[in-house]
């Protein structure tokens, strides 16, 4: 049994539920914005669509990422939340730069540009090296790192390994995420070095969804585990 041992069989598949269904949508949600991201570079949408459709995508995936890490807290073995926990407190520094950047974003500078009112807010807009900019850094940063510490809480072996190497993975390239923000002149050929995180990001989260789902499925309804 994972977790308290006072835990009754239905607060178990409540919080597994939960965990599952954040999980989930932070997949989907990653998904909407990958294949933004390869329509944008692609040249398929015309401006502003791109960036909304970006902007938009990734907003959606905080929220649901830090619920399915808190739940994954909750599910974890009492001697190993230390590091849940750490993973827990890192995604909401991640939830909260990059909410506050993509909100920026879709509701000021988006809609004042379309005005031509774009100088008046251009502090606020993300460009490279720009203010948000680097804010957006610090969010996927603080992302990667949430990951490689919350990947503790997973045995190396069966699904729990395959869910641990994704987190790992996901925060070992933060490195190269850092290169691309940071690197003192920017081209679109950099961000093929950031094109891993694709993977990771979303390999880490389906497969905590694809985790979660057969905890759930190992519980009976009001009686606890499957022996």
């Amino acid at each position: 049994m994972n977790g308290d041992a006072g835990l009754e069989g239905r607060e178990r598949r409540e919080i597994i539920s939960l965990g599952y269904g954040s999980a989930l949508a932070a997949f989907l949600a990653t998904i909407a914005y990958t294949f933004a991201q390869f329509l944008q570079i692609l040249g398929w949408i015309p401006a502003p669509m791109d960036a909304i459709l970006i902007y938009g995508s990734s907003l959606c995936i905080p929220v649901p990422l830090v619920l399915s890490l808190l739940a994954l807290h909750y599910w974890a073995p009492v001697e190993k939340r230390i590091w849940s926990h750490a993973g827990v407190l890192f995604s909401l520094i991640y939830a909260v730069y990059v909410s506050l950047n993509y909100v920026v974003q879709l509701a000021t500078v988006i809609p004042d540009s379309l005005k031509g009112a774009l100088d008046e807010v251009r502090l606020l807009d993300q460009t490279p090296h720009s203010l948000f900019w680097d804010v957006d850094a610090l969010g996927y940063i603080f992302l990667g790192l949430a990951t490689l510490l919350a990947a503790r809480v997973f045995s190396r072996r069966g699904a729990q390994g395959w869910v641990r190497g994704f987190f790992i993975a996901n925060g070992l390239v933060v490195p190269l995420i850092s290169i691309v923000y940071f690197y003192p002149v920017f081209s679109t050929r950099l961000l093929v070095l950031g094109a891993p995180w694709i993977v990771t990001a979303n390999g880490s989260t389906a497969l905590l969804a694809l985790f979660f789902r057969r905890e759930r499925s190992r519980i009976r309804p009001g009686r606890g585990s499957k022996p």
